[in-house]
């Protein structure tokens, strides 16, 4: 195991932190449980920069490291939901894509040639408009339900972008 799976590790084992500090019941359970998701955050980009600087890129990192994001974005918006800060739909959009995601990802994968599509910039984008939007909605800014629709719309793109890049690495696998 590498620095940066060891990483990748890491922001997985943030996610339980997350709730934890999102539901204590003192007065700044929110600015903790926000600056849990910034570390997080800050380590996702560290890990991908320290992978791809020193070409330490494994299969694992490229399958865990997109989950250990999902997991934070689903628990965020969970928790969120469950304090009414955000809507349920937002929720369910997001529960529906990553699922569609990671089934796709699996379909994929169990081809021959166990083809994982690597983060673009698409998701990367996406990523960072979800943060600020989650810090916008929980300091409640102006314009925080708007950053949200514009991180869902952001979601829709890039899945729309990795289904593209998936269906061409379908048709070079049944070319091969």
């Amino acid at each position: 195991m590498n620095v940066p799976n060891m990483i990748t590790m890491l922001r997985i084992g943030l996610v339980p932190l997350f709730i934890i500090a999102f539901f204590f019941s003192g007065q700044n359970a929110i600015t903790y449980s926000v600056y849990i998701f910034i570390f997080a955050g800050i380590t996702d980009i560290a890990d991908g920069y320290i992978a791809r600087k020193y070409n330490l890129i494994t299969k694992f990192g490229q399958v865990m490291d997109p989950l250990a994001d999902k997991l934070m974005q689903v628990a965020v918006i969970g928790c969120f939901t469950l304090k009414k800060l955000l809507p349920p739909w937002v929720l369910i959009i997001v529960v529906v894509k990553e699922l569609f995601m990671i089934i796709g990802s699996f379909f994929l994968y169990r081809k021959k040639d166990k083809v994982i599509i690597p983060a673009n910039k698409y998701g990367k984008i996406s990523t960072i408009i979800f943060y600020f939007a989650i810090i916008f909605v929980a300091y409640d800014f102006n314009y925080a339900m708007t950053l949200v629709f514009l991180a869902i719309v952001s979601a829709i793109v890039a899945l729309l972008m990795y289904i593209k890049l998936g269906v061409k690495e379908m048709k070079k696998s049944k070319a091969a």
